[in-house]
């Protein structure tokens, strides 16, 4: 369903293969790494922007080749990001990272607006309990991280967006679910920021900070309404999607980006519906 059971690297990648499996496995790589420049032209300036293709082929599995190649997409950004102290985006520029965000509340302190309550489901999201919960991943500790997978996830649902022909349409594979979950964290905790963070929120209004949040923001913006007319491409997306386009995060998210945000509407509507978007 999500990117996190495939997370291990696949050692087959990374040492010489010396059984029957090395033929079909190399020309898996071979094609998927064909398909990516292909299909998804920004995707492959990643692999190639990457100095450790080792790094990046370890995510193929062959499995499914759309997803892998956008989990390799994914990873290869914070790796690049993390070596070049800056997030790469897809248009080929890059925004350095504001570490004074290091400095601000905990992402951690919104994990609780995201409970869901009794339901015949989990009460909270396996995206919530891996980027919002403590012990977890760095991205529930400090702010940066959190803009780190915003970035990442717009690399990877642009990636299988660019990828969709490879689909099979009767497949339901979140992609987007991850894009839907990392803007709604951003704006959620934007709002609280302001409710009740005076020091986070006047930090989040400072121009260095707001800029690289805007440019962010722009992309993902982009990416999810370029997303939202392909089925099966969300599984949480809708109640994340919601969560992002409430009357809150929206107002504060307009104060630090300077301008209304998109709420992303045509993705909560029928599939067979025309796709637009316009400003809450």
């Amino acid at each position: 369903m999500l990117r996190f059971a495939r997370m291990v690297a696949l050692a087959c990648v990374c040492l010489p293969v010396t059984d029957s499996s090395a033929a079909p496995h190399a020309s898996c790589l071979q094609r998927s790494l064909h398909e990516l420049q292909q299909r998804a032209p920004d995707g492959y300036a990643i692999y190639t922007a990457i100095p450790d293709k080792k790094f990046f082929l370890q995510w193929i599995t062959c499995d499914n080749i759309q997803v892998d190649l956008a989990t390799a997409v994914h990873e290869s950004v914070h790796n690049l990001t993390e070596n070049r102290d800056a997030y790469p985006l897809i248009d080929g520029s890059a925004v350095k990272r504001p570490h004074e965000v290091s400095r601000f509340v905990a992402p951690a302190i919104i994990a609780k607006s995201f409970d869901r309550g009794r339901s015949l489901f989990d009460s909270r999201s396996l995206l919530v309990s891996t980027y919002l919960r403590r012990g977890s991943a760095s991205s529930a500790d400090d702010f940066l991280y959190l803009l780190d997978e915003l970035n990442a996830y717009s690399h990877d649902l642009h990636t299988a967006v660019a990828l969709n022909a490879l689909h099979d349409a009767n497949e339901g594979i979140g992609e987007r679910d991850g894009l839907a979950a990392m803007m709604a964290f951003v704006a959620v905790y934007a709002a609280t920021a302001e409710e009740s963070q005076p020091a986070t929120w006047a930090g989040l209004q400072k121009p260095e900070v707001a800029d690289a949040i805007s440019k962010l923001w722009t992309q993902a913006e982009r990416t999810i309404i370029d997303s939202c007319g392909i089925p099966n491409l969300g599984q949480e997306d809708q109640y994340f999607i919601a969560k992002l386009c409430a009357e809150k995060p929206q107002s504060s998210l307009q104060k630090v980006l300077g301008r209304s945000p998109l709420c992303p509407r045509t993705c909560m509507q029928p599939k067979e519906k025309s796709v637009d978007a316009s400003p809450n």
